[in-house]
């Protein structure tokens, strides 16, 4: 299939969230993390969640691979396509979910094992940092010393990722290739010389585009990620345009007001600019209740409505309720 997204959440989750190609996520998780033959995993055991939301809906909710490996360390495998600001935010609070699981109530602390938090990224997310692949620990800002090795935060960039030498590739570098898209199926066999692992990715995604309910799956999500952009450009036009028009409309009417009282050149002026800002104040405010409206009768989720327009899910339920929909 041309143009095949292999950063397509739900394809990832099948590709590495399975049982049956469990080796294909220890040999992602082992050059992720850079571990050698003597301590690399060898083990592990998917979790599976209430809320997987493996659906033809495309629903834009979150979907990732969550496990324990075999020395009890938990992971949690998660692909972002959609650009997004507080990619750092969100990550600490699923990593905090994941390691505050592990203890049930009056368990000792003793019993916490190491959490990592892996975040496949389609978009550049850290602006001061030029390699791809960022790792954050919890460190003495004085000493630079590990207070705990219990949290690990890695963040790849895959627009930032450049293959220098395919002769002498790592399995990290091997695996960013392939889920980049940057590379054709003949690079790929030549990377999967030094990766094996890679080879049958690339036959399990054969398979899978010929399955007729699997890729039917697939170009539902692409449609709910192509939806989710639309929707972004479509608020941010609609509310500047909108915002502009009362804006300039109540700014002329209270600098002709003010211009009366104080001076037709002064009031102009003064009256313009502030009935600029509060009457654009209020056109975006007005527009925000278009959008979640909008938004609501598209089908979209709640959650995302609410990261868009900064509209709390309380009052967005307000809404809902009131336009009967």
């Amino acid at each position: 299939m041309e143009n095949f997204n292999r950063l397509n959440d739900l394809y990832f989750k099948k590709l590495l969230g399975d049982k049956k190609r469990k080796n294909l996520t220890l040999s992602f998780l082992n050059g992720i993390l850079n571990k050698d033959d003597e301590n690399c995993f060898t083990d592990i055991t998917f979790l599976d969640k209430d809320n997987e939301p493996l659906s033809l809906e495309g629903k834009l909710s979150k979907l990732d691979i969550r496990a324990d490996l075999n020395d009890g360390t938990q992971v949690d495998i998660e692909v972002q396509v959609c650009p997004f600001k507080l990619m750092a935010e969100r990550s600490l609070y699923y990593w905090s979910k994941m390691y505050s699981e592990q203890l049930e109530k009056g368990a000792e602390y003793k019993k916490l094992k190491k959490a990592i938090a892996i975040n496949l990224l389609a978009f550049d997310y850290l602006e001061d940092e030029q390699d791809w692949h960022n790792i954050y620990n919890l460190l003495n800002v004085k000493s630079h010393k590990k207070l705990t090795d219990h949290i690990e935060i890695h963040f790849l960039e895959l627009p930032k990722f450049t293959l220098k030498d395919m002769r002498k590739i790592r399995a990290s570098e091997a695996w960013i290739a392939y889920f980049s898209g940057k590379y054709s199926k003949e690079e790929l066999e030549e990377i999967a010389m030094t990766t094996p692992a890679i080879k049958e990715a690339v036959e399990f995604e054969d398979t899978f585009l010929q399955d007729k309910i699997e890729r039917r799956a697939y170009e539902q999500r692409e449609k709910a990620i192509r939806d989710y952009y639309s929707y972004i450009s479509a608020f941010k036009e609609e509310g500047l345009e909108q915002g502009m028009k009362e804006g300039l409309e109540q700014g002329l009417k209270q600098g002709l007001k003010q211009g009366l009282k104080q001076g037709l050149k002064q009031g102009l002026e003064q009256g313009l600019q502030q009935g600029l800002e509060q009457g654009l104040k209020k056109g975006l405010q007005e527009n925000k209740i278009q959008n979640v409206v909008n938004g609501l009768k598209e089908g979209i989720d709640i959650n995302i409505i609410a990261k868009i327009t900064k509209v709390s899910i309380q009052d967005i339920e307000k809404i809902k309720m009131e336009f009967n929909l």
